[in-house]
């Protein structure tokens, strides 16, 4: 299972390398994932359904304290659930190969999405553990979100992907107080673990008692969500802005059966709590008939399914959950069915759509004459849905009737409200007729009036996934014994309602089931033959209750509400933001310190200098904050800044912590750099300091929160009471993670995750720098020297710019012919040069290189690392920048920071999955000690791998600094030179322009 799911993840990575190569014809490919994991699937069937051995399982130890491993197992739900996923998940990716066109845009990024979707869903399913499941769950939110907003141009696709987005992760977090209300009233996280003990936790009474149902019911308002039930059915309609392949599989196959999916996972053992009947009936039934009901009032051919999906979600969400042995034969059956007849149908509205320019009804004439072939998978994909016999859909819907019929008889509802149930899912049956011949006719049928619709010809490759579905849905309408013998091990787990149980069968003989079946289809066609006064009906009854204009209107309000508190929060004042920050900090940590009073006194904690040079360093910190806060000018006062940074490395230095101390430096000076690139386009002044109430108030405030924190350090350094968990740092660091350096042990070994974390957020806040300055992609190279040289561009962007007058006054002055190593003598004039920074930088660039090189590879067992050799070698890109300004920083990084900070993620990330394969867990270390000619005995640690990707990061950080508050404020400040005028001799020799 492991192999599968990592499958699905590492194609994904690579596909939009795949569809660069490969075009559409990428999707066969990405098809092939899921295509081979389908046949895995069947290959597991033995093993599945074998009654002396449990199914596949995995369980790797992850995060054993929290209850969270890496739990998977392949039961008979799992099993019947990832032959949608995979199955259906193959085909509509080879559908997307004659779907799209090889030169629709972000077709790498939307394939890689849904396969990871398949993925991730399969995880989903196969998931034994809680919190494992609530991640999967929301991966599920997250890959939906950005497959409906595809068509990243259209407000509509992005309204869409974010309603669908918001309303499912509500109900995702509402979910996830659930699952943990419920995982710890059962003592385990463990989904299997949690099923066993089901009967005993339901039984218990008290307070036990109500946190299990409250929390069981939690659970299902993440499922009614996710499974677009009443109140939040109405972001699926809104989905359909997606692409008509994710509709089919997200919003038929996949995603919507999610909810559906736990419903029938938890059912077998809490569908006994409080509040679950009353919550998934009530709602189930009120989708169904809402959704029936809409969908008779549309016009286009995918909101039909849409509205008709919405309200057979409710009818499976009743049946799935009634928890009955009949009931869970029956719902199984009609997911089966659903999956099946509604994702053929999906896909054959597409082909229409791509064939013909429309999907509205009105505009749709005479297709079943044009596409034949067409029409025929349709009529057998719409016959099921609207449950004729001989196929699965009528199976299915004859064996709810039965099961209902059992419930009404024999349940513990009672007769009266079994048999209201069992007339509104009638009457429900009768609205899903209905507009599955509405489908039926408005897609294919040749209208008065108006003329055939001009239909290009659908090719077996394009027609070939719904005929495949909806075949299928015809082999299991005739053979429902395969159906049973899948699903019997699943509802054996249930109480049956009935004495005689229940049985698939295409005939049962002339039963009341039959009889409502007839009633189905009599009400069905009578609706469908009075459609146009049902329309007008319909039209004259005014929508009772518009959730989704509720929606956008609660959604409206909250803006609203952020903008008013915003407007009297941010100000635009940084004294009022600060002030507001230590004021707060003074008040609540000082209250702390005064309600304990004495406690904290007698654990007081203070130690002495130590060093006459800490004392200067401490005096250095204290004049340099001064200094800082009464300087005039931004230099002086970004400088003095530096100087108590400073200050604290040589500290640092002085305790016996060189790494802190390297680092410590090389963050300041790099922060350093920033500033002053910065600063280029702010005032040189600084404005003049507030007087008056304000400046006391400035000083109290600076004085109380220092001295605060003064007394927070101190009480916290005497109040320890076990052992720190420092002292066995040292012996972890070399016996499990092979190095002698404790410091970098720790980060790249023993606190690898919270490396991982941090390096994230590093990528996270480059990619914000950028985004702030980039006014063009960050793909984008910089331009090159070469390129003044010729004078085809002297701008950042395409060939056939016009060159700047700065860079054409480069070229001017350029005293190389030849492409020299330092282009500052060609890109320079000659009063921005500075010789002896030019060649100081040719001799030390190298060196530096080579240094932080050596930080990275020796940081394991002496001072260094990945994050200090990464500063180091960002500080040589600097200097180069420096002495030769833009042109010469893309000399130095012909690879682009986005590139390296990806780079740098995947092996790290890497480090932790590899490890995984091989029978370890997640980041854990290989100490491999070999011989090499040379260099004799060599020691090396895989961690070394993950400090690689630490240095790979960090440098790409510091190239996106330099790259958009240097480069790109050289390039906006060239651009706003409008001319520059030569001198020679003391007279204007040329206007540049």
């Amino acid at each position: 299972m492991l192999i599968v799911l990592c499958a699905h993840f590492i194609v994904a990575i690579f596909a939009p390398a795949l569809f660069s190569r490969f075009g559409r014809a990428a999707f066969y490919l990405l098809a092939a994932v899921p295509g081979a994991s389908f046949a895995w699937l069947l290959a597991q069937y033995g093993a599945v359904y074998s009654d002396s051995a449990p199914g596949p399982t995995l369980d790797i130890a992850w995060i054993p304290a929290l209850g969270l491993d890496l739990t998977f197992r392949m039961d008979q739900l799992s099993w019947l659930m990832s032959l949608l996923v995979l199955g259906i998940g193959a085909l509509v990716l080879a559908y997307c190969a004659r779907y799209f066109k090889s030169d629709d845009a972000g077709l790498g990024g939307f394939g890689a999405q849904l396969l990871a979707f398949a993925g991730v869903m399969f995880g989903l399913v196969t998931a034994d553990n809680l919190i494992l499941l609530f991640v999967f769950w929301e991966l599920t939110t997250v890959l939906s979100y950005l497959l409906i907003g595809y068509a990243r141009t259209r407000i509509a696709a992005r309204r869409a992907a974010l309603q669908a987005l918001v309303v499912t992760t509500l109900g995702g977090l509402a979910m996830l107080v659930g699952l943990i209300m419920v995982g710890e009233g059962a003592g385990t996280y463990s989904l299997s673990g949690i099923l066993a003990k089901a009967p005993e936790l339901v039984a218990a009474g008290g307070t036990p008692g109500v946190v299990l149902d409250i929390g069981v019911a939690l659970v299902l308002v993440g499922a009614v969500t996710k499974s677009a039930l009443l109140p939040f059915h109405f972001w699926l309609p809104g989905a359909m802005a997606a692409p008509t392949p994710v509709s089919a599989y997200l919003h038929a196959a996949a995603m919507v059966k999610a909810g559906i999916y736990l419903v029938a996972r938890l059912a077998p053992g809490f569908s006994d709590t409080a509040y679950w009947q009353v919550l998934l009936t009530v709602l189930g039934l009120a989708t169904m008939v809402l959704g029936g009901w809409r969908a008779l009032r549309q016009h286009d051919l995918k909101l039909i399914l849409a509205y008709g999906t919405v309200s057979q979600l409710g009818f499976l969400t009743v049946v799935v959950g009634l928890g009955s042995r009949e009931a869970a034969m029956a719902g199984m059956s009609m997911v089966l069915a659903h999956a099946l007849f509604k994702a053929a149908l999906f896909l054959v509205v597409g082909i229409i759509d791509h064939q013909s320019g429309t999907r509205d009804i009105r505009e749709l004439s005479g297709v079943f004459r044009s596409a034949p072939k067409l029409g025929v998978v349709a009529l057998a994909g719409a016959a099921s849905m609207a449950g004729l016999p001989p196929l699965a859909g009528f199976v299915a819907k004859e064996s709810v009737f039965s099961a209902f019929e059992a419930n009404a008889r024999y349940g513990p509802a009672g007769p009266a409200i079994g048999a209201l149930v069992l007339g509104v899912m009638v009457l429900g049956s009768i609205l899903t007729f209905a507009y599955s011949a509405r489908f039926l006719w408005g897609g294919f049928a040749r209208k008065p009036g108006l003329p055939v619709t001009a239909f290009h010809p659908v090719g077996w490759l394009f027609l070939g996934a719904p005929a495949l579905l909806s075949f299928l849905t015809v082999v299991l309408g005739l053979f429902p014994a395969l159906m049973e013998a899948w699903i019997s091990p699943y509802s054996a787990r249930f109480p049956a309602d009935g004495p005689h149980g229940l049985h698939l069968a295409l005939w049962h003989g002339f039963t009341l089931p039959l009889a409502l079946s007839a009633v189905v289809v009599a009400g069905g066609v009578g609706l469908f033959l009075a459609r146009g006064r049902f329309e007008a009906l319909q039209a004259k009854v005014p929508p009772v209750l518009d959730l989704e204009r509720g929606y956008r209107q609660s959604v409206v309000a909250l803006d609203m509400v952020a903008i008013w508190v915003t407007g009297r929060t941010q100000r635009g004042s940084l004294f009022f933001y600060l002030s507001v920050i230590l004021a707060t900090a003074i008040a609540s940590v000082g209250a702390v310190l005064v309600l304990t009073g004495p406690n904290w006194a007698a654990h007081s904690y203070v130690v002495d200098a130590g060093s006459p040079f800490q004392v200067v360093a401490g005096a250095a910190i204290v004049a340099g904050a001064v200094a800082a806060a009464r300087a005039d000018k931004r230099f002086m006062a970004v400088l003095m800044v530096s100087v108590t940074g400073y200050g604290v490395a040589m500290i640092f230095a002085l305790q016996g912590a060189p790494d802190l101390a390297l680092t410590q430096m090389l963050v300041e000076t790099i922060v350093l750099v920033a500033f002053v690139l910065a600063m280029r386009s702010l005032p040189a002044g600084l404005r003049e300091r507030t007087g008056g109430g304000r400046k006391v108030v400035r000083i109290l405030l600076g004085v109380g929160f220092g001295a605060v924190m003064v007394v927070v350090g101190i009480v916290a350094m005497g109040s320890r009471i076990a052992t720190p968990v420092s002292l066995a740092l040292p012996k972890l660091a070399y016996e499990g993670g092979g190095g002698l350096n404790v410091v970098n042990v720790t980060l790249v070994d023993i606190r690898a995750w919270d490396t991982f974390g941090e390096i994230s957020v590093l990528a996270v806040a480059a990619t914000g720098v950028a985004s702030l300055i980039f006014v063009r992609g960050r793909g984008q190279r910089l331009a090159r020297a070469e390129t003044v040289a010729t004078g085809s561009i002297g701008r950042i962007g395409g060939p056939g710019r016009v060159p700047s007058p700065v860079a054409r006054l480069a070229k001017r002055f350029a005293v190389v012919p030849a492409n020299p190593w330092l282009v500052a003598g060609r890109t320079l004039a000659p009063e921005q040069r500075s010789i002896i920074f030019e060649v100081v930088t040719r001799l030390v660039f190298h060196s530096i290189i080579v240094l932080s090189i050596y930080l990275l590879l020796a940081g394991h067992n002496g001072t260094g690392g990945g994050f200090a050799g990464g500063l180091v070698a960002g500080l040589a890109l600097a200097i180069r920048y420096l002495a030769g300004g833009r042109f010469e920083l893309a000399e130095a990084t012909r690879v682009s920071a986005g590139t390296l900070l990806g780079l740098g993620l995947a092996a790290a990330a890497l480090t932790g999955i590899v490890p995984l394969f091989l029978g370890g867990q997640v980041f854990q270390s290989a100490i491999l000690s070999f011989g090499l000619p040379v260099f004799g005995h060599v020691k090396f640690v895989t961690s070394t791998l993950f400090d690689i990707g630490v240095y790979l990061v960090v440098v790409g950080l510091v190239i996106d600094v330099l790259r958009s508050l240097g480069s790109e404020i050289d390039q906006h400040e060239e651009d706003g030179m409008g001319a520059i005028t030569l001198i020679e001799d003391d007279e204007p020799l040329e206007v540049v322009r």
